[in-house]
Parts: structure tokens; C-alpha cells; sequence
């Protein structure tokens, strides 16, 4: 970027003519795609490539691609981090940090909004019948979301298989993500190295859009100076961003003691920011069931609520997280006001939640980046993002349970856990949401938000009818 007239030229191929993408310019195209990012990570996955690929035509698709793969790889909301990536490209590290926030902002905002009145008027029928109604259409976007994202990762037979081994691991025998992700990426290394044509790299299209070349982007296909490797400045981001993610956790707990809830969260869920692999849809089950058994923030089936907000506001829906955290506070307030707390036990929720994506990307897009063309790195990428298709799966089948069923219980046998549902407690309320929902997404196609909110304007009517009989 030419830090005197805030433009930065870039070179294309088509002529020889020359790019300029301004500060300016991208701070507004990202003010757009945080304002349309709905739907979940394939819908802001979708909304960035339309915008960025097909519309502006900045990035080219087999480089949006492999910044995608990257970032899947990474612990924590993967299409937040596609946008520090994409915009640390454009506008260096002024241009990551300007499209990581405000990609955020929104939702920020509209989680707390929407805790402060759960929190006061939760108890209340009207709130309580809009949730019961939110819930299976959560379920049938979880559903959608598989299937758009499994059309553009699961390419061929090799890839189909890895997404099926990592839901049977995960959902069957427990296996943590972290295990599950290494070797998925070990065996399409593998693959790439033997020279099997199911792992000859990335696909040439996303959601059936054919690809547009690097080389005709105003990116351009060449590495950008600013971002080709180096150890200094490397070291340099990475001190200041652990000192900015951390440092409030230090503070906190030599202040407060690990006791207090403002420390719990700060520590949780800093643990999660580094463990949680795969995004919202990967870490949601492992949460609910802390918040619920081992801390007590949660009551059964709020987690749902607090995925039914997230659903219904713009940004990643690992911002139901700052849900969590709220409710952890308003109801280990100390001697705080109960809403004042859960404020701000949300908003420390949300930075050690989004600060460490800023440092993976800083740290790694450069390393990333000069290995672009090794088809080896392209393939464990590619087998990576497979894998990530099966924990979705694993999350859709977890909501399915718990939505439509109060009671779920887990077996094992031997290594082998089975989870349960009893029968005599299906919600046959719930099941006809869901059926509608799903048939609503995918036989008529009609759009997230007006699922969302018919879905709820059902519940509400149906929850006055059982109550009324």
C-alpha cells in the first residue's frame, strides 16, 4: 500500500494496465460482506468469494482456495480468518486487521442486544415460544451448510471417505478434532507425494462457478513484497498480538484468582481458541456440555438459544460463544450488577476468542503464501477441509438429538459411545418445524432469513395452541 496516497497499485494481467485497490475502497467492501455475512461460514464463505472473486474481481479462485484451505486448518472461525487473510493481501497488516474487525463488529453488537434481553425476559412465554421455534430451523441450516460445503470439498471418492472416517471417529469413538485434522492432512500429503490423481490439489470451482485465474485478479498471481517471509517481522507481530490475547488473561487471574468467573472465562476460553479446529460448527458440542456440567453458566438446551442468536445476526457463529460468556457472568455476577457482568464477561469472551486469528494469520499466511504452488502442502489442505465436512456432520446429528428430543444419554461399548435418545420424549412440535424448515431450504428454496423467522412465528402459535389444550 502507498502509505502517501492510500492506494496500493496492483498488477494484473489483463493488459498492461494497473490495479489500484484503495484503503478506502476495501474498508467499504468489507463493511458490505460483514453487513451479508449470514448463514454461517459456507454462507460468508459464499458471500466473500462472490464479492471478492466474481464481483471485484481482486483475488482469483485457485488463490482463494488455498488461503480457504489454510484457514481451515487453523483453530477458530474459519471465514473471519479467510478475511484477515484476504485483506493482509490487498492492504497488508493495516488491510487484515480493517477486515478481521469489522467482519465482527456487527455481530458483537448484536449478541449483546440480543443476551440483555434473554437475560431479562428469558423466563418470559412469548421469549421462551420464539426460541422453541428458532431451534429446527437452526437445524435445518446446520443441514444446508453440510451439504454446500460437502459439494465443493468432497470432489471425488478419496475426499468422501476422509469426511466419513473423520465423522465415524468423531462421533463414535470420541476422537479429539486436533488427531482427526493431522491425518487427514498426513494423508493427502501422502497421496500428493504418491501421485494419486484424488489428491492432485485443489477443486477448479466453488458452488459450481468456474474458476477465475489468478493471473487476470488485480492481485495477480506473483507473491506481493509485503508478503514474502520474514523472521523479523514475524517475531515482531507475534509478540504484540500473544501480549494483546494474554495479557488481559494474566491480569485477570493475578487480580481476581482462578476462581473468579472472569478468570474462567478468560481461561476456557482461551483453551478453546487454540483447540477448537473446524470453527463453530466443530466446538459447539464440547461448550454446551462444559457450560452446562462442569461450570454451570448454562442450563440444559440454552446453547441452542444462543446458536439460534448467533443464526440470525451477521458475522461467524462462533460469536454465540459471547453468549456463553455472558451467561456465565450474569449468573456469577460477584458484586456486579448481573447485566453489567454478563457485558462484560461477553465482550472478554469475544476479544481472547478473535485475537489469536489475527496472530495464525499474521504469523503463517506469509509461509502459506510462498508455498502456494506446492501441490503436496495443496493436497493436505484439500484432505483437511474433507475431514471438516464429517465434524459438521457430527454437529448436525448432535442439534438433531437435542432439538428434537428432551432426553439423550451416552453408551459406551467398549470404545465404541452410541448417544441415545429416548423415545417417549420427542418433541413432535419441533419435528414438524423441522421438516417445514428443511423443506422450506432446500425444496423451495427459500432464504435463511425468512426461515428463521417463520420458523419462530410458528413456534410461537404453536407453542399458545399446546398451551391453550
Amino acid at each position: 500500500m502507498n502509505r502517501s496516497n492510500g492506494a496500493r497499485p496492483v498488477q494484473s494481467a489483463v493488459g498492461s494496465a494497473q490495479h489500484n485497490i484503495s484503503f478506502a475502497e476495501g474498508f467499504l467492501v468489507w463493511l458490505r460482506v460483514a453487513a451479508l455475512s449470514f448463514g454461517g461460514p459456507a454462507g460468508q464463505i459464499a458471500v466473500m468469494h462472490r464479492i471478492l472473486v466474481e464481483e471485484k474481481r481482486w483475488i482469483g479462485e485457485r488463490r482463494f482456495l488455498h488461503a480457504l484451505n489454510f484457514c481451515m486448518l487453523l483453530p477458530g472461525p474459519e471465514a473471519q480468518q479467510l478475511a484477515v487473510y484476504i485483506g493482509w493481501l490487498l492492504h497488508r497488516t493495516a488491510g487484515g486487521l480493517a477486515a478481521g474487525i469489522l467482519f465482527v463488529l456487527p455481530g458483537i453488537a448484536a449478541i449483546l442486544a440480543l443476551s440483555l434481553v434473554y437475560a431479562s425476559f428469558g423466563h418470559v412465554e412469548l421469549v421462551q415460544a420464539f426460541f422453541f421455534g428458532l431451534k429446527p430451523a437452526v437445524l435445518a441450516i446446520v443441514l444446508e451448510a453440510l451439504v454446500r460445503i460437502g459439494k465443493r470439498a468432497l470432489s471425488n471418492r478419496a475426499m468422501l471417505g476422509l469426511a466419513s472416517a473423520a465423522f465415524i471417529g468423531i462421533f463414535f469413538f470420541n476422537l479429539p478434532f486436533p488427531l482427526i485434522v493431522l491425518c487427514a492432512g498426513l494423508i493427502g500429503f501422502a497421496g500428493a507425494e504418491a501421485g494419486l490423481a484424488q489428491f492432485s490439489g485443489m477443486p477448479k470451482h466453488v458452488g459450481g462457478v468456474e474458476g477465475f485465474a489468478d493471473a487476470d485478479s488485480a492481485l495477480g498471481e506473483s507473491l506481493p513484497a509485503h508478503a514474502r517471509p520474514s523472521l523479523g517481522w514475524s517475531l515482531k507481530i507475534s509478540a504484540i498480538l500473544l501480549l494483546l490475547w494474554l495479557g488481559p488473561v494474566a491480569v485477570l487471574l493475578l487480580a481476581l484468582g482462578p476462581a473468579n468467573v472472569f478468570s474462567q472465562v478468560a481461561v476456557f476460553f482461551s483453551k478453546m481458541a487454540v483447540v477448537t479446529f473446524g470453527g463453530a460448527y466443530a466446538v459447539l458440542a464440547y461448550v454446551a456440555q462444559a457450560a452446562v456440567e462442569t461450570y454451570g453458566w448454562l442450563r440444559p438446551g440454552e446453547m441452542l438459544d444462543g446458536l439460534g442468536m448467533a443464526e440470525t445476526t451477521p458475522g461467524p457463529l462462533i460469536m454465540v460463544l459471547q453468549f456463553v460468556g455472558f451467561m456465565a457472568a450474569f449468573r456469577h455476577p460477584g458484586v456486579l450488577p448481573p447485566l453489567l457482568a454478563g457485558g462484560l464477561a461477553g465482550l472478554l469472551t469475544t476479544w481472547v476468542t478473535f485475537a489469536p486469528c489475527f496472530l495464525w494469520i499474521f504469523l503463517g499466511a506469509p509461509f502459506v503464501e510462498a508455498l502456494r504452488a506446492n501441490r503436496r502442502l495443496q493436497a493436505a489442505l484439500a484432505a483437511i477441509t474433507a475431514s471438516v465436512v464429517g465434524v459438521i456432520l457430527n454437529l448436525a446429528v448432535w442439534f438433531a438429538l437435542h432439538t428434537l428430543f428432551a432426553e439423550v444419554r451416552d453408551v459406551w461399548l467398549g470404545p465404541l459411545r452410541l448417544q441415545l435418545p429416548a423415545i417417549d420424549t420427542l418433541h413432535p412440535a419441533s419435528l414438524l418445524l423441522a421438516l417445514a424448515a428443511l423443506f422450506a431450504i432446500f425444496r423451495l428454496k427459500i432464504g435463511m432469513i425468512p426461515v428463521l423467522a417463520g420458523s419462530a412465528l410458528a413456534g410461537v402459535l404453536l407453542h399458545r395452541l399446546i398451551g391453550a389444550s
